[in-house]
């Protein structure tokens, strides 16, 4: 007898849910409810994309539609008074009853749009529901910076930046066509380079260049909606040769020891010494004449004081 009494109790245990699930539907009866296939749409720049809104209970038969545009706090109208408005005008439409569609879609479109219906006969007359957009961007060509040429076990910094891509785009370096890994050491076949790639901000670091690291270097941009490169550019590592630089200074320093004893000489010879001191000059005449000579006011003006005698 125990045994056929416990799906009597199960059935009662189960009433209340029973009478609950009556109740709500009850309360939802005459109530407008919206649903969306998608909250979150995704879409590459200059496509097309859809923004679902479905009404799925509702006693009225035409409802008032309303889209609207939130974005950087800001909210306008997309769809009022039964026409597209505002920046959507002419690349939107409404699709089916509320569901929206736009063409064409730019970074700008990227926003939250809320969908507003209001059902005038049913007991809950207003409800709404928010969709986010998401435009990607394919990024553009990153620009490069690399160095020419970087002396052997010197440190040497590769830059690649690329400004347009959204989502943000990670970065990946390149030399002679061969990916590099964001650490050579975990790499066996870069044991004789020693490099650090940070994908987010696109340098490539070496904290001292060898000479397996010359080559053509270039970067790729990448994020969801596609990727860009740079163009190659050479990094060339030399070795520093210490004896040249050593016998460079040397041959400097004896062209100037050669140019000093030079000018000594030259000075103890008499070459930089006044001629004034053996010259003659109009005060001190180095042979008389006979002649007295006054130098008037003007310059270069002389005059007799006497006559010649012959």
């Amino acid at each position: 007898m125990a045994l056929r009494r416990r799906p009597a109790v199960r059935l009662c245990a189960r009433l209340p849910d029973f009478f609950l699930l009556l109740l709500f539907r009850g309360c939802l009866i005459g109530a407008v409810n919206l649903k969306s296939s998608n909250r979150t749409p995704v879409v590459q720049e200059f496509e097309s994309v859809e923004l679902s809104c479905i009404i799925t209970d509702s006693q009225t038969s035409d409802p008032r539609i309303e889209w609207k545009k939130i974005q950087d706090d800001q909210t306008t109208y997309v769809f009022f008074d039964n026409r597209i408005q505002g920046d959507l005008a002419g690349r939107a439409e409404l699709l089916g009853k509320t569901s929206l569609r736009i063409w064409n879609v730019t970074r700008t479109d990227s926003a939250l749009y809320r969908c507003e219906v209001v059902a005038r006969n049913d007991r809950k007359e207003i409800d709404e529901i928010v969709i986010e957009l998401t435009v990607q961007v394919k990024p553009v060509p990153p620009v490069c910076r690399v160095p020419k040429a970087v002396p052997v076990g010197k440190s040497a910094t590769l830059h690649c930046q690329e400004s347009e891509g959204y989502p943000r785009p990670y970065y990946s370096w390149y030399r002679n066509d061969v990916p590099l890994p964001t650490d050579s050491r975990a790499n066996p076949r870069f044991r004789n380079s020693s490099f650090l790639l940070n994908s987010e901000t696109g340098t490539l670091v070496f904290n001292a260049v060898h000479k397996e690291d010359s080559g053509q270097y270039y970067c790729i941009a990448s994020n969801d909606a596609g990727s860009a490169r740079c163009e190659e550019q050479e990094m060339e590592v030399y070795d520093l040769n210490i004896g040249g630089i050593i016998g460079g200074i040397l041959v400097v320093l004896a062209v100037l020891a050669l140019i000093t004893v030079g000018i000594c000489c030259a000075y103890r010879r008499g070459y930089f010494i006044n001629n004034k001191q053996n010259g003659e000059s109009y005060k001190s005449p180095g042979k008389t004449d006979g002649v007295n000579y006054i130098r008037t006011d003007e310059e270069g003006d002389f005059r007799h004081k006497s006559s010649f005698v012959i």
